[in-house]
C-alpha cells in the first residue's frame, strides 16, 4: 500500500495537467469545475468553467441569477440536470451557510447534486482534507493494478473500491495525491492504449501479467438505449415564431423547442393534432429537415417541419410568441440548437 502511494507521488507532476481549477483552493470554483466534469470531457468543459467564473464569480451572483439565464450559460453542455442542481445548491449555500461554501464533508455532502466523489473531490482540493476520491479514472487504475474484477458498477464494487481507496490514501496531503490518481488515470492509465511502458506500476501491475488490460474495470450492467422520435413544428411569420419550454419529469427539462409531438416511426404529419390548430391552406409546409442527437440513454431522431404563414395563429398559453431575432436568447437542447445554426433564417 505504501509502495503505491509512494510510487503515484513520485510519478507526480503538477504541471502536467495545467487546468485552470488547479491553480485554486477556492471551493466555490472546485465545485464549478466538479460538476461541470461530470460526464464531459475536460476540452469540452474548460471554457464552459471559465464562462461559469466570468459570469457568475461568486456562489451570490450564482444563487441570484435567473435559471433561464444558467441554462442558457450551459447550452450546448447537456446533462443539465447538473445545472439545475448547481443552481438551487448556490440557493442553499446562501440561505444555510450565509454565502460562505461549507468546510466539511457532511455538510458539502447536503448541497443538490453531489455525491461521495464530488464531496471528496471538494473537501480534499480546497481544505485538504482526507477523503479518497474515487471517478471513473481513479476505478481504472486501481482494477487495474490490483487486478480486482469486482464490477464497479455493483454494491459490494463500490464498498471494495471505496475501502482500497481509502487504504491508499495519503493522510498527511491528500489533495496531491488525489490529484496525482486522477491525473495518472487520465494521462497514463487511459481507457484505451494506456502507457503501460512508462507505467511505475508496470512491474507489479495484475492486469498487465495477467494481459487483462482492456478487460478492467468490468461493469456488470448494460446500457440499453432506446429511441424517441421528435416531431418539431416551426411556425413562423415574416417577424415572429413560436417556441414552447420544457416542464415535464424528462430530459432536456427547462429547455426550450420548437412546438413538439413525440410519436412512433409510423407517424404522419396528416394526423398530426399541432396542424389541425392553423390552417393548411394558408400555410408553406416543407418538407422536414432531419436531425439526430445521442444521450446516454437515448437515441433522439428530430425531424423539423417549417411552416410559413403571413400572421401566427393564436395558440394556447403552453407556446411563446418570440421575435425571431430573439430566438438565440433562449436555451435549446443541442439538436434544436444544431438546426437553428444551419438555417440561419432563424436567427438572422
Amino acid at each position: 500500500m505504501k509502495s503505491f502511494s509512494r510510487k503515484l507521488l513520485e510519478w507526480y507532476n503538477p504541471t502536467n495537467r495545467n487546468l485552470p481549477w488547479k491553480k485554486t483552493n477556492d471551493a466555490y470554483k472546485i465545485w464549478l469545475s466538479e460538476i461541470i466534469l461530470q460526464q464531459t470531457r475536460v476540452e469540452q468543459g474548460t471554457p464552459y468553467y471559465l464562462a461559469f467564473v466570468k459570469q457568475y464569480p461568486t456562489v451570490k451572483r450564482l444563487a441570484n441569477a435567473p435559471l433561464d439565464d444558467v441554462l442558457k450559460l450551459w447550452e450546448g453542455l447537456g446533462y443539465y440536470s447538473r445545472a439545475r442542481n448547481l443552481h438551487f445548491a448556490s440557493k442553499q449555500i446562501m440561505q444555510l451557510h450565509n454565502g460562505k461554501f461549507p468546510e466539511t464533508h457532511a455538510e458539502i455532502l447536503q448541497l443538490k447534486g453531489i455525491g461521495n466523489y464530488t464531496a471528496a473531490a471538494i473537501s480534499s482540493f480546497a481544505y485538504n482534507l482526507p477523503h479518497a476520491v474515487l471517478d471513473g479514472n481513479v476505478y481504472r487504475v486501481l482494477s487495474r493494478v490490483f487486478g480486482i474484477e469486482t464490477p464497479i458498477d455493483s454494491t459490494i464494487g463500490k464498498s471494495t473500491f471505496q475501502k482500497l481507496a481509502d487504504d491508499l490514501l495519503d493522510k498527511r496531503n491528500p489533495s496531491v495525491y488525489n490529484q496525482a490518481i486522477m491525473d495518472f488515470g487520465a494521462i497514463m492509465c487511459k481507457p484505451q492504449n494506456p502507457l503501460c511502458e512508462n507505467c511505475p506500476f508496470s512491474s507489479e501491475c495484475k492486469a498487465l501479467q495477467l494481459d487483462k488490460i482492456n478487460l478492467l474495470p468490468i461493469k456488470s450492467k448494460k446500457l440499453i438505449k432506446t429511441e424517441r422520435h421528435f416531431h418539431y413544428f416551426v411556425l413562423y411569420d415574416s417577424k415572429n415564431i413560436y417556441i414552447s419550454q420544457r416542464t415535464e419529469n424528462d430530459i432536456w427539462n427547462g429547455l426550450f423547442e420548437f412546438p413538439v409531438e413525440e410519436v412512433n416511426d409510423q407517424w404522419s404529419i396528416d394526423n398530426s393534432d399541432f396542424i389541425k390548430k392553423i390552417d393548411p391552406q394558408s400555410s408553406i409546409i416543407n418538407q422536414p429537415l432531419s436531425y439526430k442527437q445521442t444521450l446516454s440513454h437515448q437515441y433522439i431522431n428530430g425531424y423539423f417541419h417549417e411552416i410559413s404563414v403571413k400572421k401566427l395563429p393564436k395558440l394556447d398559453k403552453s407556446y411563446l410568441k418570440i421575435k425571431k431575432s430573439d430566438i438565440l436568447n433562449y436555451a435549446f437542447p443541442k439538436i434544436i440548437r444544431s438546426y437553428l445554426e444551419n438555417r440561419l433564417i432563424f436567427i438572422s
